[in-house]
């Protein structure tokens, strides 16, 4: 396997990317003091450990790029019987990422709760609400959102993506899915076939 350069991740350890991550005890049992992200990576997928794979990554991600990542994967499980609720709220999460305003960030979230926080798609949206600014109402005083919920939403919108449909089928998604968050880890838009994604441009 070809090592992978992390061109997005600025961590030189793996470690330090884990201190506020839920792995489980096997995942946690691969790291080492100096084991490096693209290494790391590399074990839990050896050892088919796809949600601390995920966990990990949407961790290592800057928040932008990680919420793509979700925005990605979320947009593959919808499907002709998924309501206008979820199709929005994932546009939202999309174009706070084409264009990170605070207007477009709390419209991502506006739209996660409509849709009740349901599915990839309303945690997608959250992905983007929690990459800063404030959580409160914008006339109330601010309340940062903890550094690590992007990540947090981003893991829970790549494997609820992963068995929405077929969840028979969730080994090969993971694996899919983890092979579009290394493309965008090295600086790729996650869908090598297609026009650069705004993310990149930016």
């Amino acid at each position: 396997m070809t090592q992978p350069v992390f061109t997005k991740i600025v961590a030189a350890q793996a470690a330090s990317v884990c201190r506020d991550i839920d792995l489980d005890e096997a995942a946690r049992r691969l790291l080492g003091p100096e084991t490096s992200p693209a290494d790391f990576l590399r074990l839990l997928m050896e050892n088919a450990l796809y949600p601390d794979a995920v966990k990990f990554l949407a961790r290592a991600l800057p928040k932008r790029e990680s919420t793509w990542w979700a925005c990605l994967c979320a947009r593959s499980a919808l499907s002709d019987d998924i309501g206008p609720e979820a199709l929005e709220a994932l546009e939202l999460a999309e174009r706070w990422v084409y264009k990170p305003t605070e207007e477009n960030r709390r419209a991502a979230f506006a739209a996660a709760e409509a849709h009740r926080f349901q599915g990839p798609w309303s945690w997608a949206a959250m992905a983007a609400f929690w990459s800063g600014g404030s959580m409160a109402p914008p006339d109330a005083p601010a309340i940062p959102p903890a550094d690590n919920l992007t990540g947090k939403a981003v893991a829970g919108a790549v494997m609820l993506a992963a068995v929405h449909r077929e969840p028979e089928k969730a080994p090969e998604k993971y694996r899919q899915f983890l092979a579009q968050g290394i493309d965008i880890a090295r600086g790729g838009n996650g869908r090598p076939a297609s026009k650069p994604a705004a993310a990149n441009r930016a």
